[in-house]
């Protein structure tokens, strides 16, 4: 997915899978499996204020492009989510992709974001 001019990547600091809490987990878990679903480049799943999980994957169409993490972020809030808690992304690249990372920060400033291998690998975590 294509980096917005306003937000570039950020680079995970690594981090162990064990560190991970069951419900951070869960969020990989959700996340592989948008991926898996549909085929998609990335996956991507959000934990929101009250506990519930929204997971979504990339969407890349001729007049819609939007990163996994931007849509989990727009279900979430069009659930009415005000805060979000922890996200999660499960991607091949190396580094997270800005417009997601933005679209967390919305609205949270301080909620890991975990970013994935394939395999559900955890490559590290994007804390800023």
């Amino acid at each position: 997915m294509p980096d917005t001019p306003a937000a570039p990547a950020a680079r995970p600091a690594p981090t162990a899978s064990a560190a991970l809490s069951a419900e951070d987990g869960k969020l990989v878990v959700l996340a592989r499996g948008a991926r898996g679903r549909v085929g998609a480049v990335e996956g991507a799943a959000v934990r929101d204020q009250d506990g519930r999980t929204y997971a979504a994957a990339s969407v890349a169409l001729p007049s819609l492009t939007l990163t996994a993490l931007q849509l989990a972020v727009a279900s979430a809030v069009a659930a009415g989510a005000s805060r979000l808690e922890a996200a999660a992304v499960v991607t091949e690249a190396s580094t997270l992709d800005g417009a997601g990372h933005a679209a967390v920060r919305d609205l949270a400033v301080d909620a890991p974001i975990h970013v994935a291998a394939p395999d559900g690998t955890i490559l590290g975590t994007v804390t800023q």
